[in-house]
């Protein structure tokens, strides 16, 4: 696939693994022994800088996430909760200081992504590890996998924003449903909810995954971005602010290289050749 690594540590010890495929990013949750969990500081910390250097770089189109090993992600470390250590040591005022400065840079750093990603979810995807796929723009999933919003099952409450995510990708009642439960959602059922827009066999989901950020790069790059922009602003906008924000959108597109460019391909009959400008 002509994939080649930017950021890899030989001893395979990067909680990230970072690759680039041409205008696609993959990033790769690489701690396999604690199933991906991705409360510790260091896989914080990789992930918010991963955002920061993909919206630094106007060359990548798409990014990918998946987890390294059978599982996407098992959410908050169980052993460090049992120890008190990290994230879930200290008082209740230290506590909710830690999940602010620590696993909530997540969802804000994802927020401010300005690339459509992709998560390719290849097993469970558990608690906080549920709620990062649902940062993402688009989901598929392997059918061994899973997700299983179960914060519940451990006396906790979504502490990274899954409240406000969930909802969104499932609606309220079956947002409810998983939440209080904190029961599994197989793949099939996943598919049935609309939590992801497609199951894979496991051996086929990357290849799936990059077809489908193939579809999206092929688009021209900065209209891409702005209609990310529009349907994240869709959730906390109203219709009139929403309809301001797509006036003055389009205005910028109409002005494009790559906007002209794209009417010609149509009226020529041939593929867009896009720049970004």
């Amino acid at each position: 696939m002509g994939t080649h690594s930017v950021e890899t540590d030989s001893a395979g010890a990067d909680p990230l693994l970072i690759e680039r495929d041409g205008d696609v990013v993959v990033w790769t949750l690489n701690q396999p022994e604690t199933r991906n969990a991705i409360s510790d500081e260091a896989v914080i910390d990789a992930l918010v800088g991963a955002v920061d250097a993909v919206n630094r770089d106007p060359s990548v189109r798409v990014v990918i996430l998946t987890g390294a090993g059978s599982a996407f992600s098992a959410g908050g470390n169980v052993k460090d909760m049992a120890a008190r250590t990290g994230l879930f040591g200290g008082g209740p005022h230290e506590q909710r200081v830690g999940y602010q400065l620590g696993i909530q840079r997540i969802p804000r750093a994802m927020d401010t992504l300005e690339v459509p990603i992709i998560a390719a979810v290849n097993g469970p995807a558990v608690g906080a590890g549920c709620d990062l796929s649902l940062m993402c723009d688009l989901r598929i999933a392997s059918s061994n996998a899973f997700f299983a919003e179960s914060f519940v099952k451990l006396g906790l409450i979504p502490g990274d924003g899954g409240a406000w995510f969930l909802p969104r990708a499932v609606g309220q009642a079956r947002a409810a449903e998983m939440a209080l439960t904190g029961d599994r959602v197989d793949a099939v059922t996943a598919l049935e909810w609309g939590l992801v827009s497609r199951v894979t066999e496991p051996d086929d989901l990357l290849p799936q995954a990059h077809a489908l950020a193939a579809r999206i790069a092929a688009n021209p790059p900065v209209t891409v971005r702005m209609t990310k922009k529009l349907l994240r602003e869709s959730s906390r906008q109203s219709l009139d602010q929403l309809l301001e924000l797509s006036a003055t959108m389009q205005a910028v597109a109409h002005q494009t290289a790559d906007h002209h460019e794209a009417v010609s391909a149509f009226l020529e009959k041939r593929p867009g050749r896009f720049t970004g400008e």
